[in-house]
């Protein structure tokens, strides 16, 4: 992002460079805030630094004695160096900060977070307020994005039922290039993919569509949306929407539906890890991003979401506010990382899908 780039203090680090084995999923290390501080909030987190810089120089605007170190991971990653921390007894880390919501219920279920309570934490509605100790700071849907250039207005899938139509056809256009995300690569990709099952009659022959027709399971949010525009696939199947929003900003090739049907929308998970170094400074910036002023320069972001019909976020599907389903933060997520459960889920959706490489699953 331009406004970003302008951030000196900015700086980014590959892990491969510099950083032990163990730690090598971790993705990328920015630095806010002056050299001098008298403290640094140590935040792990599965946003894009670019994505979430903006929100963290405002913060530092107001405190001027802090210093941030945002480290940002790959979800499952991000997991496993939480719960391995909480199990030693000692983290590095005062804030950590995740999409896959299901893994933040574990950690809060296993013991590894800190309560925290204050006027912006109670104004949460329940499905973003998880005893206390885990808050959505976001709201995100779960979109199809499409190349406005391949395809014309009739042709744009709505709906979840819409994009069986399209692949029904044995010669159908869209064969071969529908994506989605690798659910074992992706903690995102398999919550979106679980609740999908859970949501929906059609997911079964939507999953079988998709083998059929050789969908692709690839990476992450911005290899899925790149390859949309490059024109490598048609469609892009539960794609997060504040990366597909960001990018249709500044790319025309990027159009976004919302699907009819019903859309997924997601709360990112905020907890302060048991043991943080920095729970005063940790507590504060929660507060900042629950506050009025948080929340608009989210907004802006694009991580969160409007769905009225004053929104221009989704012009296309005026009435989306409908067919919102919300992902709560509760212990009904647990369900889905009970082993037996996962390791069918994804043998069964192993079966069906085929890698970027094209090689079967």
């Amino acid at each position: 992002m331009s406004e970003c780039s302008r951030l000196s203090c900015l700086c980014l680090v590959m892990l491969a460079l510099c950083l032990p084995l163990r730690l090598s999923a971790q993705e990328a290390v920015g630095h806010f805030g002056p050299d001098a501080a008298i403290r640094t909030l140590v935040i792990r987190s599965s946003t894009d630094i670019d994505a979430f810089a903006p929100v963290m120089q405002v913060f530092l605007d107001r405190s001027v004695d802090t210093r941030i170190r945002y480290e940002q991971w790959g979800s499952n990653a991000l997991y496993r160096i939480s719960s391995e921390e909480c199990r030693q007894s000692g983290t590095r880390a005062d804030l950590v900060i995740s999409s896959a919501i299901d893994q933040q219920v574990k950690l809060v279920n296993d013991g590894c977070a800190i309560a925290h309570r204050s006027a912006y934490t109670r104004r949460l509605p329940a499905h973003a307020n998880w005893r206390d100790e885990l808050f959505g700071i976001t709201l995100e849907p779960a979109v199809m994005v499409y190349n406005r250039d391949e395809l014309s207005d009739d042709e744009i899938p709505l709906s979840r039922f819409d994009l069986l139509d399209r692949l029904r056809p044995n010669d159908s256009r869209f064969a071969g290039r529908v994506a989605t995300y690798d659910i074992e690569l992706s903690g995102l990709g398999y919550l979106f993919a679980f609740a999908d099952s859970q949501q929906a009659t059609s997911f079964g022959a939507l999953l079988e569509a998709f083998g059929r027709t050789g969908a692709v399971a690839t990476c992450c949010s911005a290899e899925l949306i790149d390859a949309v525009a490059e024109g490598r696939f048609l469609v892009a199947y539960n794609v997060l929407g504040s990366y597909a929003l960001a990018r249709a900003d500044t790319d025309p090739r990027i159009g976004i539906v919302a699907p009819q049907d019903y859309t997924l929308t997601l709360s990112r998970g905020a907890l302060i890890p048991a043991g943080a170094p920095q729970v005063d400074t940790a507590r504060a910036f929660l507060d900042f991003l629950l506050s009025d002023q948080g929340r608009a320069i989210l907004r802006k972001l694009h991580l969160i979401a409007t769905f009225d019909d004053d929104s221009d976020d989704f012009p296309a599907i005026q009435s989306a506010a409908s067919a919102l389903r919300p992902i709560p933060l509760s212990p009904t997520l647990l369900v889905g990382l009970d082993q037996m459960k996962r390791e069918l889920f994804i043998r069964q959706w192993r079966e069906k899908m085929v890698l970027e490489t094209g090689e079967q699953k």
